[in-house]
């Protein structure tokens, strides 16, 4: 992990945990100063697990005597009813991060596990799935961490590192033409996507030179048709489908020749995983 990563995790946990223990846990002085404890944390679902780093920062901060023992490494796939980690340490302390810890779990897990059902319904297409921006504000780089745990491939992270034309682009730039000869003046090393919502669009994208088309909301015929049209006119280019994804239509959107099939869902539609922290007293 790098210095950048890591310096996400603790500012976010920081966060948190400023949210969450304020000037202090209050309920946690009923347990007397110096007691020791020991916690079991189970998944009571099946899910991938994702979050341990974010797990390990909160109790870094709070308290470092607090040891966590894993039992399955990052992106593995758990069982319900599976214990996964033992916590050790300064009772307080464990029952102060207790929420934190579980909240960066339960959410992380829960991304990593929806972009690993999706994953799952297109293998064998040759299609990936694609994450996106539509990520819980102040979490983008831990759920985009997540959806790759799951399978999934990462989308842009922000505005900063890829351009992404779309439709109020275009209104404001004249066209899709006007608009990728702008962006084919910027720096050439970053990315360049055209989100079109007909095959005339994406004609004319191809046409200005564009190489990378997000397909808007194109059914199944319609996007069979841009397949075939990008490999008539520009084999390079490739095609992202996008808008009306579910696990009940991936698959079809799969087999229509798409390289990409991005999904808001997997980072927007968050269902937690469940878990469950039980502490036993040590002496």
């Amino acid at each position: 992990m790098d210095e950048a990563t890591r310096a996400s995790i603790a500012a976010t946990v920081s966060t948190a945990l400023a949210e969450d223990v304020g000037s202090g846990d209050v309920t946690a002085q009923l347990i007397p100063l110096g007691r020791s404890a020991r916690a079991e944390l189970t998944c009571r679902e099946d899910a991938v697990l994702c979050g341990r780093a974010w797990a390990e920062e909160v109790y870094r901060q709070i308290d470092p005597q607090v040891m966590l023992h894993w039992s399955y490494d990052e992106g593995a796939r758990i069982a319900a009813g599976t214990a996964i980690c033992r916590l050790e340490g300064p009772a307080r302390a464990m029952l102060t991060g207790e929420r934190c810890a579980m909240n960066f779990l339960q959410t992380l897990s829960g991304t990593a596990t929806a972009a690993a059902r999706y994953v799952e319904v297109v293998s064998g297409t040759g299609a990936a799935i694609l994450d996106t921006r539509k990520t819980l504000p102040g979490l983008r780089l831990a759920q985009k961490y997540a959806a790759r745990c799951g399978g999934a491939s990462n989308h842009r992270v922000g505005l900063f590192d890829a351009i992404l034309i779309k439709e109020n682009h275009i209104f404001a730039a004249g066209s899709i033409t006007a608009a990728v000869t702008a962006a084919r003046h910027l720096d050439a090393a970053v990315p360049l996507e055209v989100e079109v919502e007909d095959l005339a669009g994406a004609s004319e994208a191809i046409a200005a030179g564009a190489r990378s088309l997000l397909l808007d909301n194109f059914t199944l015929e319609m996007l069979r048709e841009a397949v075939a049209l990008r490999d008539r006119d520009a084999p390079e280019t490739t095609l992202e489908a996008s808008g009306g994804v579910s696990l009940d239509t991936v698959r079809a959107i799969a087999e229509t020749g798409v390289d990409f099939i991005s999904v808001g869902g997997i980072t927007k539609h968050l269902q937690a995983v469940d878990l469950s922290m039980r502490f036993e007293l040590s002496a």
